[in-house]
């Protein structure tokens, strides 16, 4: 699954100088990059995994919704389709295999950046670049989420979706400083001990969150519902829509 993260790579970076753009009925951007890097992916992952559900976020906003009773994959061709455009490099291919409505299974690969994040039953990061294999990558290291330090939290913020309802979740925890940054790099960073919270509420889809969860749970942390109870997958009868979530390295947070 790695590999073919690293194969869409190649797609979206075709199209990074110039992105051509259009917008979904939802108003969000979609670019010619997100419809092939999908094409690309769902191609490639139903020969690996043949007869598992794919949702992929394209297919899924124009209406195509697969059933998933059983064990189902969650792609996201282009997470931080915004920050692509305005080409700050802070873009993902998120891939995810869910078994039991969890995460079981997660890759991010940051194509502009040369950086992948890998979940199962351990955390890792590499260097590597699009085009490449897995088997190429340099400082391959495992990964560990950190304890909440007692200074206070790092909390990682989203560049374009703050409200009122984060702002609330977030005034009841000891956050002591803030970082913007985009796509699921929130979650990579907290997976990598760099940061401790990405808190929100609000509307996300359930390809947002799942390979970085799964990451993040490898990595010793979690994602769950701002009151503690377990973030589930598969709600196809509200599109894959997630509701509120809390992402933490520490999940004594909850205590």
């Amino acid at each position: 699954m790695a590999d073919i993260a690293l194969q869409a790579g190649i797609c979206i970076l075709a199209h990074y100088e110039k992105p051509d753009t259009a917008h979904k009925d939802d108003g969000s951007p979609v670019t010619q990059a997100d419809v092939e890097a999908e094409a690309l992916i769902e191609k490639a992952l139903a020969t690996l995994l043949p007869g598992v559900p794919i949702a992929a976020e394209e297919a899924c906003s124009a209406g195509r919704l697969p059933r998933v009773d059983g064990a189902f994959l969650l792609v996201d061709p282009l997470d931080g389709t915004k920050d692509f455009i305005a080409r700050n490099g802070q873009f993902t291919v998120n891939i995810a295999l869910i078994e039991a409505r969890m995460p079981v299974l997660g890759v991010i690969f940051a194509p502009a950046l040369g950086k992948i994040w890998l979940g199962a039953d351990k955390a890792v990061t590499a260097d590597v670049l699009a085009g490449a294999k897995l088997a190429q990558a340099r400082h391959r290291r495992d990964i560990k989420a950190r304890q909440r330090p007692a200074k206070g939290l790092v909390a990682m913020a989203s560049r374009s979706h703050m409200n009122a309802e984060t702002e609330r979740l977030l005034s009841a925890l000891p956050i002591a400083e803030r970082r913007p940054v985009g796509s699921s790099l929130k979650f990579c960073e907290i997976a990598e001990g760099l940061a401790d919270v990405y808190v929100r509420a609000g509307r996300t889809m359930e390809w947002d969150t799942a390979a970085g969860h799964a990451i993040l749970r490898a990595a010793g942390g979690d994602v769950r519902e701002p009151d503690g109870a377990v973030f589930l997958y598969g709600k196809r009868d509200a599109k894959f829509a997630n509701g509120d979530f809390i992402a933490a390295g520490d999940t004594s947070i909850w205590d």
